[in-house]
């Protein structure tokens, strides 16, 4: 199951990009053998007071057919990485060809795009920044695919 990252806005070269191919890199390596990747990252741009029902478009045309989508956003459900890892398997294991990663620009994501997700996943009440967001999902990944796998790098 390809997983992708749909994103507002470009990381640039520095510290977050740096952090997100590093972890995207692990997860296709680790995932391979367990039917989980490659971890894509699709970025949308929308131009300056586009505000989020632009974006909202941007981000569905970028979406792969029949996907599974997991909204991030701070009203979503908290999960653990077991518990997020175990959401990962069943739609792999439900035979879905993809799922995607939805992340709003600055001011989040429209509620349109929020309803018309399968599932919506929060970080916890404190919002971050949506660039950091992105880091800490493929992190996540990287984890719930080392679960999967049953290695050391997750300890409970």
């Amino acid at each position: 199951m390809r997983l992708t990252v749909c994103a507002v806005g470009r990381l640039r070269a520095g510290p977050e990009r740096n952090l997100f191919a590093d972890y995207a890199a692990r997860a296709t390596r680790a995932g391979r053998s367990l039917g989980l990747g490659p971890v894509l990252l699709h970025e949308v741009e929308a131009r300056k007071g586009g505000g989020m029902a632009v974006e909202a478009a941007l981000l569905r045309r970028a979406l792969p057919e029949g996907a599974h989508v997991i909204a991030l956003d701070e009203r979503g459900r908290c999960l653990s990485s077991p518990e997020f890892a175990g959401l990962l398997a069943r739609q792999r294991d439900a035979g879905r060809a993809d799922a995607a990663f939805v992340i709003g620009g600055a001011d989040g994501l429209d509620p349109s795009l929020r309803a018309e997700a399968d599932f919506t996943l929060s970080f916890g009440p404190m919002v971050w920044p949506h660039m950091l967001a992105r880091v800490m999902l493929c992190e996540q990944i990287y984890r719930a695919v080392s679960i999967l796998a049953g290695s050391p790098y997750h300890r409970d």
